[in-house]
This record gives structure tokens, sequence and C-alpha cells, in this order.
């Protein structure tokens, strides 16, 4: 436990954390900072572009290997079964709507590609060495706990109906087209690909990162005052509750799986994070009756922050104790 409390008090101090609790801040106080919605495209683009490369590049390096197919196999797995254990538990804890408490599930089978970023650059920050094709699982894991999501509905009294073109928009959000485009071409171009463009997606990368989290916090600050407590104290600790118990089945698997020490991290995080940019999409083409500031909230306003300031730093020490890393 010292550990960790030792780990989210140097977390808490990093350039990145301290960027979102400005933004945070500066929203709640109602101040008028923002970031142009033109800019924070940019930066979002930046750092898919630059972590599905980089991880690309990594996987040309290592190579393919069994081990890439069974923590994609471990990914898809998550991503499918972590929406049931959410929607009961939202449906013991909260007063959601059958509809509502599946459209938040959907997020916490999915990804938080921020998180990840986030979770990589701790990782590197301390010489934690993970799988490049971590990145490969991050995207793979984005779009399966939707389908989770869309049956629960279904079986329910009211049903739900899939519309025609929702898989091929979940497929092509922007996000996921981005990041395993950027993967392709890093394992197409390799070493000699990462050199080329280093100065441009290794060393701005930290900077940029903070940028983009500033943002997050004044879009999160934002969505925490327009609810004005209205989620209810079984939704928070729902929202709090969730991550450690979907890092527990990444835990379980990775260590199965026998990936190292920032592996286990990164699979802990995947599977801890919630969706807040590729399930809203689909969401609001699939279950249009869902309410955006119940799902937008919990995992933006509530999820996201305990992630980035305690959940990453415990994941870490946890796949430390595990696999006897450092």
């Amino acid at each position: 436990m010292s550990e960790i409390l030792s780990l989210a008090a140097g977390n808490l101090l990093s350039p990145i954390i301290l960027s979102f609790l400005l933004g945070l801040g500066a929203s709640l106080a109602r101040s008028d900072l923002t970031v142009p919605e033109a800019a924070a495209k940019a930066l979002s683009l930046y750092l898919l572009f630059a972590i599905g490369f980089k991880g690309g590049a990594a996987v040309s390096d290592h190579g393919l290997d069994l081990r890439l197919g069974l923590t994609i196999g471990a990914g898809l797995v998550l991503s499918f079964g972590l929406p049931f254990i959410a929607f009961a538990l939202l449906r013991a804890m909260t007063g959601f709507s059958r509809i509502d408490a599946a459209a938040v599930a959907a997020h916490y089978g999915s990804i938080s590609i921020v998180t990840f970023v986030a979770a990589t650059s701790v990782l590197e920050s301390r010489g934690i060495v993970a799988e490049g094709y971590m990145v490969a699982v991050a995207a793979a894991m984005e779009a399966p706990a939707i389908l989770s999501a869309l049956w629960l509905v279904a079986r329910g009294s009211g049903g739900a109906k899939a519309e025609p073109g929702l898989l091929r928009e979940i497929l092509l959000n922007g996000s996921i087209v981005l990041l395993v485009g950027a993967f392709v071409i890093g394992l197409v171009t390799g070493a000699e690909g990462l050199a080329r463009i280093e100065s441009f997606i290794v060393g701005p990368f930290q900077g940029v990162l903070c940028l983009f989290l500033l943002d997050m916090g004044l879009v999160a600050g934002r969505g925490l005052r327009e609810t004005k407590g209205g989620l209810g104290v079984g939704a928070v600790a729902f929202g709090l509750i969730m991550p450690p118990i979907g890092a527990a089945c990444g835990a379980a698997l990775g260590v199965m799986i026998g990936l190292s020490t920032g592996g286990l991290a990164l699979l802990m995080v995947l599977a801890a994070s919630a969706s807040y940019i590729a399930v809203p999409a689909a969401m609001r083409v699939a279950l249009p009756e869902a309410n955006p500031s119940i799902y937008l909230t919990l995992s933006l306003g509530v999820t996201f922050p305990f992630n980035l300031t305690l959940g990453i730093p415990a994941y870490i020490a946890v796949a430390s104790a595990l696999t006897g890393g450092p």
C-alpha cells in the first residue's frame, strides 16, 4: 500500500496530471480559459498517430508471435464481458433505466485511449518497457462492448434494433481508423521509419499530452458543473468501483498470458478505463434514448480523473508485484 501511495504522490506531481488538474480547476471556477475545438482535435490526432506509429514500429522490431494473438484475444474477452459486470452493478446501485445502464456499461467495456497514452508515458518515465503490440489490443477493445450493450437492451422488454450502418460506423470511427492505420504504417516501416520522424512523434509527445489533458480537464469540469450532483451517490460509487474490478480482470488474464510488467499494467489500464470518444458516438446512433449527460459525466468526470491520478500508479504497482518487475 505504501508503494502505491508513493507512486500516486509522484504521479500527481507530474506535468500531465497537473495539466489536467489545471483545466479541471479552471472549469469548476468558471474561468474563461478554453482550448479551441480545432486545436483540441489536432492534439487528439497527433496523440493517436504517435502512439499508433510507435506501437507498430515496436511490433516490427519484436516480431509477431503467439503471445500477441493471446493478448488481443484477452482484450476481446474483456471488452465483451466487462459490460455485463458493469450492467449488473448499475442496476443494483442506481435507479438507471435498462437503456441508460446498458449505455453506461458499454463505456466501461471499451477503452479510453488517452488513459492508455498517459499510462504509457508514466511507464516510459519510470523506465518500464511494455510490449509494443498493446496499442493493437487497445484498438481491438474499442468496439465489442457496444455489441454487448445492444444485446443487454435487446433482451429487455423494450427491445432494441441496431441501426444498419452501426457496425460500419464503429469500425470506421476516426479514432480507430487513425490508431490502426498509424500502427500499420509503423509496422511496415519499422525502426527506420521511426528514426525518420522521431523528432516529430517522440520529442514533442509529452508537451502535446499536457495540452490535451488541459482540455480534458476543462471538459470534465464542465460535465461535473452541468450535472450538479444529479448522478447520485450510487452512480458516483460505481464510477470509482468499476475501474479496480476491470483492472483485476485484466490482471488475471495478463498473468495467465505471461505479459511483462509494462504489458500487464497496460492491460489493466485498458480494462479499467472507460470510453468517452468512440462509444458516445456509437450510442447516439444505437441508443438515442440513452441520456448522454449520464454516461459522459461518469466516464469523463468520475472514472477518468480517478484513473489518471490514483488508478494508473496503483495498476503499475500491482503489475510490478505480480511479475516481480521494477
